[in-house]
């Protein structure tokens, strides 16, 4: 009897190693790693967000004539937080919902580097310690959001890496149906790179401003700007 539970608990064993290397445990452990991932990124862009109305304050109190400029970022904040284009971990294998986020969230890290180079027009307010303390946190949160995209493009890697590879992707095509996720793609050339921002002491430095997570805009209308 002990030879046949020793025998026994060696086959239970062995099958168990071999369904692991199968991808049974390893696909969906990858999976939830860069759903974890996701939330980060999101998280971040979201607390960019948050941002938005304590720069509506200032620029309202200070510079009443960029109305425009900063109702552009009114409204493409309101685009980048709308319910229906938020990504949950079950949507993260789809190209079209995830270009649609990127693009809004583009958008305002686009609308606020706008904003910022305009402002930049007005020593009396970037002379405002509410204002310095702004950049503070745009700088610290665009940082963020470039940390948490870096960290899920790596977990997309190793997820897609595990599901097209042998022995995983038996498990992964057989058991779990697994399909590739999409990464969050950078739009422009060294977007991983944080951003310099020094609108405190006024200068071109201004065209760095909050150019937005993986968005080149922000460069563009800088230099214009300072020609």
């Amino acid at each position: 009897m002990n030879r046949f539970a020793a025998f026994r608990a060696s086959i239970v064993a062995a099958a168990a190693l071999a369904l692991s290397a199968c991808g049974i445990n390893s696909v969906p452990a990858a999976e939830e790693n860069a759903k974890a991932k996701w939330a980060d990124v999101e998280a971040a862009f979201q607390e960019r967000a948050n941002l938005i109305p304590n720069l509506e304050q200032i620029v309202m109190s200070s510079a009443e004539q960029e109305r425009a400029t900063l109702d552009a970022v009114v409204q493409a904040r309101a685009s980048a937080t709308r319910p229906e284009i938020k990504l949950d971990g079950d949507d993260l294998n789809d190209p079209a919902k995830m270009a649609q986020y990127q693009q809004a969230q583009n958008s305002l890290g686009s609308a606020i580097s706008r904003l910022l180079v305009t402002v930049e027009q007005y020593p009396e307010l970037r002379s405002q310690e509410n204002f310095g303390r702004f950049m503070t946190q745009i700088e610290g949160q665009e940082n963020r959001i470039r940390v948490a995209i870096r960290d899920y493009n790596e977990a997309v890697r190793q997820y897609n890496t595990t599901i097209r590879t042998f022995p995983d992707t038996i498990g992964a095509n057989i058991i779990h149906g697994a399909e590739p996720m999409v990464p969050y793609e950078a739009v422009s050339e060294g977007a991983e790179t944080a951003p310099e921002l020094n609108m405190r002491t006024g200068g071109a430095a201004a065209g760095t401003a909050a150019t937005g997570a993986n968005d080149n805009t922000g460069t563009e209308a800088a230099a214009a700007a300072t020609n």
